[in-house]
């Protein structure tokens, strides 16, 4: 599943990322402690500017169970389970205080039943002791698991802990999903994932995958998404693209509000191959080893007051000490668009009233023209856009015509950037080269040989006619902007002149500072 970054013609170099902190989740010792504070929301129109602490501060469950609720007793391996198969759907689990265990065997699982709550008193955790794979499991729907801590389950590559079988409808809230192999969770269509700790497990804190692709209206709220991909997987199977706080895959509607995503090893969250219709509002992204957000070969997204502070210095600070001047971006837009014909709440993707502070570089618009449907080096294997069912068809002749020369492209259109802040400080980012850049680019077309989109084509059409603007923006620091290709790096003025013509109504102030 994902694909890496796509910033080279085929074969894609590896990505050099840097190891984590021993001690913490601190990506790097020279990103400064986190700024003390509680969540509030932020004010209409004013980006986020505090985060959930539900790691530090978890809510505690309630010290009694419910009337009617069936107790499980910490005592007796494997109570939950048994108790789970012996009742009937729509029952209330309460588990007492303690350490909950399944029995000892690789597939012992909870399978719940329709309708079922499972709620953790104070001091609730559901251990798999590094022997189970999998938590929560089945094809149960409007499942909910409130106040539970579960931990040291060994799910495998790819798949998840908690709501292993992507059922539809679950609430996941006030919990914490710590310490596992794989992804903390999975996730199904109508699933809430509302004030957890999804910290330090081996891939993701969540892996928005389904099969059939048929997750739609997914909300993630408020969480805390912290230290994940402890198993660097980037590093032990490079270009794979399987990291993240959160990776999404093929999401229809997706609310993701008010978290902390910090810390993270890779991108902080990422949202690859045919998503549609997002809205990434009152986040706050701070220092994660890679891009705070990517949108990837997906459409049509609100992107808006969310705070950045602290992103990509590592693997920003590791591409400039190996001469790699690609501008991978604080905000990585990547053959992703605004796309009228798709069915969302925008046809563009808008990135407005954000700030963005002391990251490694910007806003990256990026497009690679040689990706595209039936092209072998579209590693998103047998997918096509939302705009071609038939992979096939994007042959020649059919495809150096209309409508097929357009729609069997992922394109970068349609983004419209405006009313950010862009502060930067470079002492403090501690960068000398490579950094501080926004950008606009492709690669020059080769391949395949028989592609409709050679040479210049896509750069040509990137640049100057799909529709990407940045306006009325405010600039602090050294920002330097790249146009057309990595070696093309203009100043302020030429970013605003002819042919750009971009950031009309945008302030410049080389001096750093808010």
């Amino acid at each position: 599943m994902g694909i890496r970054w796509r910033h080279r013609a085929l074969p894609a170099a590896p990505l050099v990322l840097a190891v984590l902190a021993a001690a913490g989740c601190t990506s790097t010792p020279d990103v400064p402690p986190k700024p003390a504070g509680t969540r509030s929301a932020a004010a209409p129109g004013a980006p986020a500017t505090s985060a959930p602490r539900v790691c530090a501060r978890p809510s505690a469950g309630p010290a009694k169970a419910p009337a009617g609720a069936v107790t499980v007793d910490p005592a007796v391996v494997g109570d939950l389970a048994r108790k789970t198969g012996s009742s009937p759907p729509h029952t209330t689990f309460w588990l007492r205080p303690g350490k909950h265990t399944l029995v000892p065997e690789q597939y012992a699982q909870v399978i719940p039943k329709e309708g079922n709550r499972y709620l953790g008193a104070p001091g609730a955790v559901l251990d798999g002791r590094k022997k189970n794979q999998y938590a929560f499991g089945g094809a149960a729907a409007d499942v909910t698991i409130s106040h539970l801590t579960v931990q040291h389950f060994v799910a495998p590559h790819d798949e998840g802990v908690v709501n292993n079988s992507s059922a539809d409808g679950w609430v996941i809230e006030h919990s914490t999903v710590q310490y596992n192999s794989g992804a903390g969770m999975m996730a199904g269509a109508r699933q809430q994932v509302r004030a957890n700790c999804l910290r330090e497990n081996g891939q993701y804190g969540m892996n928005a995958y389904k099969a059939g692709d048929s997750i739609r209206g997914l909300v993630v709220e408020g969480n805390e998404i912290v230290g994940n991909n402890t198993g660097d997987w980037e590093r032990r199977r490079p270009g794979c693209g399987c990291t993240g706080g959160i990776k999404f895959w093929a999401v229809n509607g997706a609310d993701v509000r008010g978290n902390w995503v910090h810390d993270n090893r890779g991108a902080g969250l990422w949202a690859d191959n045919n998503n549609n219709d997002f809205l990434f509002e009152n986040n706050v992204f701070e220092a994660n080893d890679g891009v705070a957000l990517m949108y990837e070969t997906s459409y049509n997204a609100i992107i808006r007051n969310n705070t950045m502070r602290r992103n990509n210095w590592v693997e920003g600070g590791s591409a400039a000490r190996r001469g790699d001047n690609f501008p991978n971006g604080t905000v990585y837009v990547s053959e992703a668009g605004g796309e009228p014909r798709v069915r969302a709440r925008t046809a563009k993707i808008e990135i407005y009233r954000n700030v963005l502070e002391d990251n490694w570089n910007g806003i990256t618009l990026w497009e690679n023209a040689n990706r595209f449907c039936n092209s072998p080096a579209n590693t998103s294997t047998g997918y096509c856009t939302l705009l071609v069912k038939d992979t096939r068809r994007c042959a020649q002749p059919a495809i150096g015509k209309a409508p097929l020369y357009d729609d069997c492209r992922w394109k970068t259109q349609r983004v419209d950037i405006h009313d950010n802040r862009f502060l930067l400080d470079a002492s403090v980012v501690r960068c000398t080269t490579e950094c501080g850049r926004m950008a606009v680019l492709s690669n020059y077309g080769t391949y395949p040989d028989w592609s409709p989109y050679q040479a210049k084509r896509v750069s040509e059409a990137l640049v100057h006619k799909q529709g990407n603007r940045w306006h009325d923006n405010v600039y602090r620091g050294p920002w330097s902007f790249v146009a057309d290709d990595p070696d093309r790096a203009v100043d302020s003025g030429q970013w605003q002149d002819t042919p750009y013509g971009q950031d009309r109504g945008s302030t410049f102030d080389p001096r750093a500072g808010g």
